[in-house]
């Protein structure tokens, strides 16, 4: 079974859900001794088995695939709400606004069958733990099971599942937090001292994420008690990755030079750069995982379409600015301090 404390290079490509992360991305860091990602959020299991096919078809090292746990709709009422807020937007972009399906898994049955049927050697969750069952199954099949965890509560649930190690994610991470209670605001304990937390509570291999882009933040991690670091915004720039033209622009602008925390696109917090719709919009916004992302969807793709970055999630970490148009191999290296 696979043991992210033998990584070549203690560098953990995150899973960045919605097209960033290829498997020309995940194949070279995986290559150049990391450990790369595919994120299966928002795909359905056959694009996932098409997307593993070829990476498997690029590299024959270890990499792997991010998994979202569903969870109940807090706040299914508060959806409808937003969703006649969101009209002026959409007549904006000119796209009409679906009824999102309170009860969508994000194809979670199919997708666990495929990975226990045809594994690969990581796989990592998002949003809660898994069943015990799935950890089981997964296990028997020769899988290193990792849980995103952002306290120590979080991580001793986790811990007990029998689960190979916890990516710890602090609140400077891009892209969603990862807590478990989709309700739940993020805790405000920066990484340090969450690693310090969850490391006590388990004793479990740490990958630290969050706001780490430069070799001297990857080396504090380690310093804090991570087996390996892990990083997300530190790989937008690449040319492997799937980062929309608008989006990459937007990373490098001085237009945008800060971060916030919002439920604005999906109903969950995320971090992104902020923009015209998080300021318009992040009050009002609900609980109500996956819907908003599914009632904000064809916005931010036809904002993307138009080159309009305002009206997209440009999920960036708070070292976002430490990002360089790299090679994924060169940008390994340098995190790893090579």
């Amino acid at each position: 079974m696979f043991d992210v404390r033998e990584l070549r290079l203690p560098v953990v490509q995150a899973p960045m859900a919605g097209g960033p992360s290829t498997p020309e991305l995940v194949a070279a860091v995986a290559g150049a001794g990391g450990l790369g990602f595919l994120a299966a959020g928002y795909r359905t299991a056959d694009e996932v088995a098409d997307l593993i096919g070829r990476v498997r078809a690029r590299t024959t090292e270890a990499f792997g695939v991010n998994v979202f746990v569903p969870r109940p709709v807090p706040d299914p009422a508060g959806a409808a709400r937003y969703r006649a807020e969101l009209a002026a937007e959409a007549e904006r972009y000119g796209v009409p606004l679906p009824e999102p399906d309170p009860a969508d898994t994000d194809d979670w049955d199919a997708k666990v069958r495929l990975l226990t049927d045809d594994p690969v050697p990581v796989v990592s969750f998002t949003f809660g733990p898994p069943p015990a069952p799935v950890v089981a199954a997964l296990r028997a099949a020769g899988t290193c099971v990792v849980v995103t965890v952002t306290t120590a509560a979080e991580a001793r649930e986790a811990a007990a599942l029998g689960v190979a190690a916890l990516c710890v994610q602090g609140p400077e991470a891009g892209g969603h937090r990862g807590t478990f209670a989709p309700a739940a605001d993020p805790g405000p304990a920066p990484l340090p001292a969450l690693l310090a937390a969850v490391g006590a509570a388990t004793g479990l291999p740490l990958i630290a994420a969050g706001g780490i882009t430069t070799g001297t933040g990857a080396a504090a991690a380690l310093r804090a008690g991570a087996v390996a670091v892990q990083s997300g915004t530190g790989y937008l720039l690449s040319p492997e990755a799937g980062t929309a033209p608008a989006y990459r622009a937007a990373l490098t602008d001085p237009a945008f030079g800060s971060t916030a925390v919002t439920r604005a696109f999906t109903g969950r917090p995320a971090r992104g750069l902020r923009n015209r719709f998080i300021d318009e919009h992040d009050a009002s916004a609900p609980a109500a995982y996956p819907l908003l992302h599914h009632l904000t969807r064809p916005l931010r793709a036809a904002a993307a379409a138009a080159g309009d970055p305002h009206g997209m999630s440009l999920w960036a970490g708070t070292g976002h600015r430490d990002a360089r148009p790299e090679p994924a191999a060169e940008v390994t290296r340098r995190l790893a301090g090579g």
